[in-house]
């Protein structure tokens, strides 16, 4: 307990560090004490624009997208058992996507997106959990649907894409690789009210899901309902995923990267309140990282937050795959 309190203590400095960063470093640099007060309290100041209509409010939405993601992904790993599972890897975000391109496509204003986007991630979460529904639930069964899934949502995608003119997708195509270059405090009030709302619920979850570590019949004989707990724990692990996408676009590997990370530094395989309070902090500490990178690494060139978390995110994925193929 002690290990993991020290650790969501780093990880809560780190976010302000990263979070002050962000608001002083650009193509206007502002000096870190104006920043902030800027920030916080002194909305008057001639920093005010940069700061409070361009910054601060896509430094929000990192913040609150990384805790989204990560705890989404945590949700998933500890489901299913596996840590290698996550709201990309089973089709949510390529739903997600999905819908977003054909609305446009057909040529919908871009204001439909964010609904789109939501709409496209429940439906397709929907659409997975029925199809591996046989006499129960199986988890590897569901993890090889939303593969399928997520196979076929990617054609339909691409089908899109050189199907209609490239002015109708083109929003689309800036939108599915993630960025946070458009963030406003509309979409950080609609992140903050969906975690306000799931959060606590995904925390509730946490005792359940431990009884149901532990196998299907020691879960039964305790007490605890496995259907219900399982549509429960897909439900919120989906509605977080479904709320960043809607927001901000698909940003991979976070939500599978972070979990497995936060487990691997707390010196523990289960899920626990801790460590899910852990997963959250790095979520944003590495959403926070990933945006700072995209927009410094190759400046004036911003590339998508998308981007980066991929970079950062596909190597670690090798080195987790290495790790299992040398206990197995």
């Amino acid at each position: 307990m002690t290990r993991t309190a020290s650790l969501c203590t780093a990880s809560a400095a780190a976010i302000f560090a990263l979070a002050v960063v962000g608001l002083v470093v650009g193509d206007f640099p502002v000096p870190a004490r104006e920043a902030i007060a800027t920030a916080i309290w002194d909305r008057g100041s001639e920093f005010d624009f940069v700061i409070n209509s361009l910054r601060f409010p896509r430094v929000t939405v990192a913040v609150l997208a990384g805790i989204c993601l990560a705890v989404s992904g945590a949700l998933f790993q500890a489901l299913i058992d596996n840590p290698l599972v996550s709201p990309d890897i089973i089709g949510i975000d390529t739903g997600a996507a999905a819908f977003a391109v054909a609305i446009l496509a057909i040529g919908l204003d871009t204001q439909w997106l964010p609904y789109a986007a939501f709409a496209g991630a429940a439906g397709t979460a929907a659409l997975i959990f029925v199809l591996s529904w046989r006499r129960g639930f199986s988890g590897g069964r569901l993890v090889l649907v939303g593969i399928g899934i997520n196979a076929l949502l990617t054609a339909v995608i691409t089908y899109l894409l050189v199907r209609f003119p490239i002015e109708r997708v083109s929003a689309a195509a800036r939108w599915q690789a993630g960025t946070l270059s458009s963030s406003s405090w509309s979409d950080a009030r609609t992140l903050a009210i969906g975690l306000v709302v799931l959060l606590p619920v995904a925390f509730l979850l946490i005792r359940r899901l431990r009884v149901m570590q532990l196998g299907d019949d020691m879960a039964i004989a305790l007490g605890v309902g496995l259907e219900p707990s399982r549509l429960a724990v897909i439900a919120i692990g989906c509605g977080l995923a479904a709320i960043v996408v809607a927001m901000v676009g698909p940003l991979g590997f976070v939500a599978l990267l972070v979990p497995h990370a936060a487990r691997a530094l707390a010196g523990t395989g289960t899920l626990s309140g801790g460590v899910l309070l852990l997963t959250a902090l790095l979520g944003a500490v590495m959403l926070l990282s990933a945006d700072l990178v995209a927009q410094r690494l190759f400046a004036p060139t911003v590339l998508p937050a998308g981007v980066v978390t991929a970079a950062m995110g596909g190597p670690y994925l090798l080195f987790v795959l290495r790790r299992f193929n040398r206990a197995t």
